[in-house]
Formats: C-alpha cells, sequence, structure tokens
C-alpha cells in the first residue's frame, strides 16, 4: 500500500511539475511525429536556457495548458523570417531543414519578430499554408521542449 502511494505522489509530482503529456492531432508534424501519436513536453527545459532554433515545443493554444500546438522553432528574436519557393530564409539566408520530406509551394514576405517572439511551424508544409498554425509566438506560450 505505502508503494502505491508512494508512486501515485512520485507521478503526480513528475507529470504536474516536469512533463506534461501531449498527443499530436493532425498531420502538421508529419513525417517527424505521426498523428496520434503520444508524446512528452518538459516543462523545465527552458528554465536554464532560451529556446533554440529547431527544437519541437509545445505551445499554449490558450489560456490553460489543456490544449497545446506542437511546433518547431525556425526564427529567434529580432530575425527576419520569409517563405520564398517553399524554403524558409532567416534574415535572408536559406535556412537548412534536413526535417522537411515534402515539396511546399509558400510564400511570404519576411516577418520581424520582437525581443520576446520566436518564429513556429510545422515540418509537413505540403500543406495549404493558409491551413497551417505557424507564426510568431510570444515566449510565455511556449510551455516547454518535447522529448519523446
Amino acid at each position: 500500500m505505502v508503494r502505491v502511494v508512494v508512486l501515485a505522489i512520485t507521478c503526480f509530482i513528475v507529470f504536474h511539475y516536469f512533463f506534461l503529456p501531449i498527443r499530436v492531432s493532425g498531420i502538421s508534424m508529419l513525417p517527424t511525429y505521426r498523428d496520434g501519436g503520444f508524446n512528452l513536453v518538459n516543462r523545465v527545459a527552458y528554465r536554464s536556457r532560451e529556446p533554440q532554433r529547431g527544437d519541437v515545443v509545445g505551445i499554449r493554444a490558450g489560456a490553460g495548458e489543456s490544449i497545446m500546438y506542437m511546433k518547431r522553432i525556425i526564427g529567434l528574436p529580432g530575425e527576419s523570417v520569409s517563405f520564398h519557393e517553399g524554403r524558409a530564409y532567416i534574415n535572408d539566408d536559406l535556412l537548412q531543414e534536413p526535417y522537411l520530406k515534402f515539396d511546399c509551394k509558400w510564400e511570404h514576405e519576411p516577418k520581424l519578430l520582437g525581443p520576446d517572439e520566436y518564429y513556429c511551424v510545422g515540418d509537413n508544409r505540403s500543406m495549404p499554408q493558409a491551413d497551417h498554425y505557424e507564426g510568431k509566438i510570444k515566449r510565455d506560450r511556449i510551455v516547454g521542449k518535447v522529448v519523446l
């Protein structure tokens, strides 16, 4: 009985304060993460450092953490992000993205990121840009780094 209580308390602490489960819903992160997959968001990953380009993160959709998007950071604070012929450019330099596997036709003019903004986007850019949740994200909406 004591073991069960200790295990329950440990699980509560770990999953309430350190890791948050996230389920992939949709195809926007294919082929890296599949629809229906289960992952964990490390809530303490950015306590000692800021998010980095290439990190896959959990992003709060609203006020709470019950609904999150899982996206990849491609733009960092103060940078300019644009798309031309489906390729991402950071400050007019082509971003190398080896995780992309599908053709893309996205186009948009440079968007300048503020001092607390990151540019986040899914890995499956074969979807029409209008159907894809992407763009500037304030730092306080980033819950943590996806670890699984």
